[in-house]
């Protein structure tokens, strides 16, 4: 009975008996693989992170409002600490408050848009004009409710020339660009590491200046660590970032153009910056050759004085 349990539990063959088996199905072609990344935690070439920018264009439009309400948060919370290190710091000038503003938003942003570009991905050299991420769009409201502020203080004060408007003039106009595209802000986000990673060191060059230091091995090592980084990130690597984005058919044609504009103003920046590394690096020289000369002279005067004749003795003869 066992058995026939078990010939009933099997389903018949549709088969004849005797009859070949059919062959068996090919097995699937091997997919092709992908690209290593040099870095395990960034995308390989040709693999997009996961987007905001696929989304349909009725669920993009209805995000807008919430883009709308994280500026306006973002600025608000600028406003409110600017106002609290006001109250704060009421012997300092409005100015000192509006730098520590200033230098929290460099150091800020710097640790989220190098999180972002070293391992949250996409890579910006290999992936420009992609979807912005959830990540990157948070990023970007933030710096825009900043640059928001920090514009709006500047006009108020009178305090920057045309030269530091335009940039930020450039990086709001950019950064809503690539909000509204919902695309680019992989591209944006590294313009702005590149921008901010000098910011800290320019305000602590300015707080050393209003603190009296600045004239001293301290203020030195801060302006040498400015004009290289200045060189090396917003002009070296800056131009290779630019270079990615014009030869890459998937940005628009007014991102290039707004990126083209960026590094114009990089480039009028760096002028100014080299004219005044040339002129200390010549005052330094001078004062090391002067006071090169003053030691010599010492040395010198010294020498002389210790084999000059004596003056012989008194000998009581008046």
């Amino acid at each position: 009975e066992p058995c026939l349990v078990q010939l009933r539990l099997c389903a018949p063959s549709s088969q004849p008996p005797g009859a070949p088996r059919p062959p068996a199905p090919p097995p699937p072609p091997p997919s092709e693989p992908h690209p290593l990344s040099l870095f395990p935690l960034l995308p390989a070439r040709g693999i997009r992170a996961p987007s905001l920018g696929a989304q349909a264009p009725e669920a993009s439009r209805g995000a807008r409002p919430a883009l709308c309400l994280q500026v306006l948060c973002s600025l608000g919370g600028w406003l409110s600490l600017y106002i609290s290190l006001c109250r704060l710091t009421k012997h300092r000038s409005y100015e000192w408050s509006c730098r520590l503003v200033t230098f929290t938003h460099g150091v800020l942003s710097i640790g989220l848009s190098a999180y972002i570009g070293f391992i949250d991905g996409p890579w910006p050299f290999t992936h420009p004009g992609s979807p912005n991420t959830p990540l990157q769009v948070h990023v970007l409201c933030l710096t825009l409710g900043y640059f928001i502020f920090d514009l709006g203080w500047c006009i108020y004060f009178q305090s920057e020339g045309a030269l530091m408007l335009a940039h930020h003039t450039l990086s709001i106009l950019g950064i809503i660009m690539a909000l509204v595209l919902g695309e680019s802000g992989t591209e944006v986000n590294a313009v702005l590491f590149g921008s901010e990673i000098t910011n800290p060191l320019l305000q602590m060059r300015w707080f050393l200046r209003e603190t009296g230091h600045y004239h001293s091995f301290t203020g030195d090592v801060v302006d040498f660590l400015f004009v290289a980084l200045f060189t090396g990130v917003r002009i070296g690597v800056g131009a290779r970032l630019l270079y990615c984005e014009m030869v890459s058919p998937k940005p628009k044609w007014f991102v290039k153009a707004g990126g083209v504009a960026m590094y114009a103003v990089s480039w009028c920046f760096m002028v100014s910056i080299w004219r005044f590394a040339w002129r200390k690096s010549i005052k330094k020289y001078h004062a090391w050759r002067s006071r090169r000369s003053e030691e010599w002279q010492r040395k010198r005067n010294g020498h002389v004085k210790t084999h000059s004749p004596r003056l012989a003795p008194d000998n009581g003869l008046g």
